[in-house]
């Protein structure tokens, strides 16, 4: 797999506009796998290839039970200078409900080894809305969290994802769905708890206290360009999308078969044969742009801006956001449109009531 993430890089040289990179995120699995020697080289040829900020923020995702002592004194020695955990809950009724493989005891020790051995740039991963998960043991986990000072906060709701096992009960009628009230509730708990602590609520799953702004999910949601390598990662140039096979052995046994790629990206041209069954492409038409940066500039605090949308869009924005505006469900600041703390509790379906089926 490291082998074939090597190769990828080397194909993709090219692919973002500006070479200049200001955030690394290792993650959409389980990267802490990766011993310290293999992360080196996984660094040395993202530096060799690109041109990346010295104040670059670097983050790795990690389990709480991968991240013992002798794992954080390794990363201590790579560029990885932010962690994201996922916590999930402090609680161990949760976790066991979840099918998390660490537990409670875990999710608070790997916060303080991180934080003795100087990662102070933590993001931690909560749920809400779990039938385990009373008001009570809600606000406990949110204590613990401003108890540890932990600066970035990405919370989100128990959803039942198909295929697995909490979708299998459910649809058995052995587990109760999650309650969309409590849902609500405990989310409104959390934005009024995370107000009270100064972090400010700068996307709707996110919280952060002052300067501490994820860069790489703030890059995604305003609609910069990104390069995603591995099996599943998406990549987006600002005109198109590309996503990767997302089956493992596929993956390898492609780039394994790519000996072509050093010559071809050397040259600076595509490998067209290959990419073909690397990734799927996707051109977006206007409409789709539009209503991607609808959707995701609404979740955030900068909100819709009326001059980013193209001109012949703006009629049907204005018309279809001023019932929000009247509701009290988006705010508007001159030409700037803002989710209300109401408003986000539906943030789905007023995005949704704003798209464009067709051009």
């Amino acid at each position: 797999m490291l082998e074939s993430l090597l190769r990828e890089l080397e194909m993709r040289r090219n692919y973002l506009p500006d070479p200049v990179i200001h955030s690394i995120y290792l993650g959409g699995g389980t990267p802490s796998l990766l011993n310290r020697k293999e992360l080196l080289r996984l660094f040395e040829k993202i530096y060799a290839l690109f041109d990346v900020d010295e104040a670059a923020e670097i983050t790795l995702e990690a389990n709480p039970d991968d991240l013992t002592q002798e794992k954080l004194r390794e990363l201590c020695k790579t560029p990885v200078n932010r962690l994201s955990i996922g916590i999930q809950s402090f609680s161990e009724e949760d976790l066991r409900f979840m099918n998390r493989a660490h537990n409670a005891i875990e999710a608070r020790t790997c916060i303080e080894y991180a934080q003795d051995l100087g990662f102070d740039n933590l993001t931690i991963d909560l749920i809400y809305g779990s039938p385990t998960t009373s008001d009570r043991q809600w606000e406990h986990n949110l204590q613990i969290t401003f108890d540890y000072e932990v600066p970035h906060v990405s919370a989100y709701a128990l959803t039942v994802e198909e295929r697995t096992a909490l979708h299998h009960f459910v649809k058995k009628g052995k587990m109760a769905a999650p309650d969309e009230e409590q849902t609500a509730r405990q989310f409104e708990m959390l934005m009024r708890a995370m107000l009270s602590e100064g972090y400010e609520h700068y996307e709707i799953s996110n919280f952060a206290l002052q300067g501490w702004h994820a860069r790489h999910n703030s890059s995604y949601w305003t609609g910069e360009p990104y390069l995603g390598i591995g099996p599943s990662a998406h990549s987006y140039d600002g005109s198109s999308r590309q996503w990767n096979v997302a089956n493992n052995a596929r993956y390898i046994k492609f780039m394994a078969g790519a000996e072509h790629y050093d010559a071809v990206a050397k040259q600076g041209l595509p490998a067209s044969s290959v990419d073909q069954e690397l990734f799927e492409r996707e051109i977006l038409t206007s409409a789709q742009r539009y209503n991607e940066y609808v959707m995701t500039a609404l979740r955030t605090k900068w909100g819709v801006q009326l001059k980013k949308i193209e001109q012949s869009f703006r009629t049907h924005f204005l018309e279809q956001i001023q019932p929000w505006v009247q509701e009290g469900v988006v705010t508007r600041r001159g030409e700037v449109y803002t989710l209300t703390s109401k408003g986000k509790l539906i943030a789905d379906r007023v995005a949704m009531e704003l798209f464009l089926e067709k051009e």
